[in-house]
């Protein structure tokens, strides 16, 4: 299960400071969510796209995640054009598409892959410490700081620990159907899970505890913010101006 793919490179996208990385994602991300305008939406699209180009990214690997995002978003374009009521640009038998909801499908839709290039081009192509390290020294809480990198940091260990369980399960004969019995046995699966998870943190609470862990990460590099991080950062605020603009 490898997480920071997108991490392993030696681009101008990869070397910026990860603290800029933060706020341009985090801003951009807001401005994109807000916004009302189709026009605007279509701009900010471009943005995260010339980041991955930058980058250097596996476009096949990036395609592969808007995929997924794209696969939730679908079931919306199955109930919007035919339930918010405006003008009528189709008739499908008793059914009756609507403007206004196939403009909403579609504002959704690139607002949707515009925030999530953006976090692939920017997030994606940090790793996590680095990540970890730029949330600390933005000042956000230290509790919210230790939970993201905790999870990061077992979110492995559940993993493998699930293919454990699944493993034994078919080892005894289990095959999945649509009965009382499967259903019976996956919730015996998530039950051992959170028990087996519960029981390995507070190990690891003690074993960090008996190496004098006192609830601080201390951070030893400091980075300094270069000349291309205020460039992409001047261009986001450029292209967010541009989206509050057109609204």
């Amino acid at each position: 299960m490898h997480l920071e793919e997108f991490a392993l490179g030696d681009s101008i996208v990869h070397k910026l400071d990860p603290r800029v990385k933060i706020i341009v994602a985090a801003l951009f991300s807001v401005i994109v969510a807000l916004s009302s305008s189709l026009h605007g939406t279509l701009l900010s699209i471009c943005f995260p796209f010339a980041l991955i180009l930058l980058a250097r990214l596996d476009m096949k690997k990036v395609l592969t995640r808007l995929v997924v995002v794209n696969t939730f978003v679908g079931f919306l374009w199955l109930f919007l054009p035919f339930t918010e009521h405006g003008e009528v640009i189709y008739t499908l038998g008793p059914l009756e598409v609507y403007r206004e909801g196939v403009l909403h499908a579609l504002l959704i839709t690139i607002k949707s892959n515009s925030i999530v290039l953006v976090v692939i081009a920017l997030l994606g192509t940090s790793s996590v410490h680095d990540l970890v390290h730029g949330l600390h020294e933005l000042g956000a809480p230290n509790k919210l700081v230790h939970l993201f990198f905790f999870c990061f940091r077992y979110i492995h260990v559940v993993h493998e620990e699930y293919h454990r369980l699944v493993n034994a399960m078919k080892m005894r004969g289990f095959k999945p159907r649509t009965n009382m019995h499967t259903y019976r046995t996956y919730s015996y699966l998530v039950g051992m899970l959170l028990v087996k998870s519960f029981d390995r943190s507070a190990r690891i609470l003690s074993a960090m505890e008996c190496r004098g862990f006192k609830g601080t990460f201390y951070v030893l590099e400091h980075r300094e913010i270069g000349r291309r991080d205020y460039v992409v950062c001047a261009s986001s605020i450029l292209i967010s101006l541009m989206i509050v603009t057109l609204r």
